[in-house]
């Protein structure tokens, strides 16, 4: 498809991580920092891993903590033609770039987020900002977006509308991420606000990942046992008629640094589906796998529309994102191979 641009495009915040190593939050005194965000990670995996051509549609303020940004978007390799930039104030009274202070968690003791991101340029957005079909009519094979992003604002999840609207009249398939984040709806109505604009959202999807995000009565529930995945996709399917393929992870945490990590999906096509298992799981950094997940899924679909194949590549290299610090993936295509052909963690020289 050597017509398209991109063969994936985002649209998500893209924030710097601060990251203490295996220290605590409040009392370090350095950071290792990382760029992140829930749907730029998706779009950096399918660049850095899977080889794709790749671009992210966002907005940072101009100032050196957003050119830091742009820094490593650029060793990332995904395309930042699309970033919008917003005028410096001095102090970020208009607008400001997000932080996000990570622990990795070790034992007893989970990961856990301190994110800094009111009132960024990226939530600042609304609908007529961007033309839409400009960036669409530069060829797009895939468009994904999701519920991070929709839960910045109030005008956000209707920027997401607009763009998926786009994207569907340009031909291209849309996946939507739930991606539920207690912390961007504690003063905006919640869970039960979080679900409405999710399942309004994911209407416009081919493709859900993180579907379980949308099974139950809200997304705060209790996890789901392996043994009622099935009947939980099934519900989202008859809430989401139109979806093609509906995917999720699978995660038992035994500590911060052991889990048993899976997954699963249903397409009309196959029905239920099951990938590869991997139990007792280590872990070094768990954020990002779940993008991580659906970077492979979404390669797998789009070189070889296969489920089985795309659920083994998206837990393959969701399980290696695992492995290395930082939101995105270290891994390497080889290595995704490698490990969905039973390759084990020997030296390799």
């Amino acid at each position: 498809m050597s017509g398209n641009r991109f063969d994936v495009l985002a649209l998500g915040e893209v924030m710097l991580r601060f990251d203490p190593g295996e220290g605590r939050i409040r009392t370090a005194r350095t950071f290792q920092v990382w760029e992140g965000g829930g749907e730029y990670n998706v779009v950096r995996g399918l660049r850095r891993c899977f080889g794709l051509r790749t671009g992210v549609v966002t907005a940072l303020v101009d100032n050196p903590v957003g050119r830091l940004v742009e820094d490593l978007m650029l060793q990332g390799g995904v395309d930042t033609s699309l970033v919008r930039w917003t005028a410096d104030d001095g102090v970020g009274r208009s607008a400001r770039n997000g932080l996000n202070f990570v622990e990795r968690g070790f034992g007893l003791r989970g990961a856990l987020g301190a994110s800094d991101r009111a009132h960024t340029a990226i939530s600042r957005l609304r609908p007529g900002d961007i033309d839409w079909d400009e960036v669409f009519s530069r060829g797009v094979r895939w468009f994904h977006t999701g519920g991070i992003f929709a839960g910045l604002s109030d005008t956000t999840p209707q920027v997401a509308e607009e763009a998926m609207t786009a994207a569907r009249r340009h031909g291209a398939t849309i996946s939507y991420d739930p991606n539920y984040r207690p912390s961007l709806w504690a003063s905006r109505g919640g869970a039960a606000r979080a679900r409405e604009t999710d399942l309004r959202l994911a209407r416009h999807a081919d493709v859900i990942t993180g579907a379980l995000g949308l099974a139950g009565d809200g997304p705060d529930t209790v996890p789901l046992t392996a043994d009622e995945v099935p009947d939980a996709l099934s519900a989202v399917n008859a809430r989401l008629p139109q979806a093609r393929v509906l995917a999720t992870t699978m995660r038992a945490v035994r500590s911060a640094g052991v889990n048993d990590w899976s997954s699963a999906a249903w397409s009309a096509k196959t029905g239920f589906r099951t990938g590869p298992e991997m139990p007792g799981l280590q872990v070094l950094d768990r954020i990002g796998s779940g993008d991580g997940f659906a970077a492979g899924l979404v390669y797998g679909l789009l070189k070889y529309d296969d489920l089985d194949r795309a659920l083994a590549y998206g837990a393959a290299h969701g399980a290696l994102t695992m492995t290395t610090p930082g939101d995105s993936s270290m891994a390497t295509l080889i290595e995704v191979e490698a490990l969905i052909a039973g390759g084990s963690a020997g030296v390799r020289r």
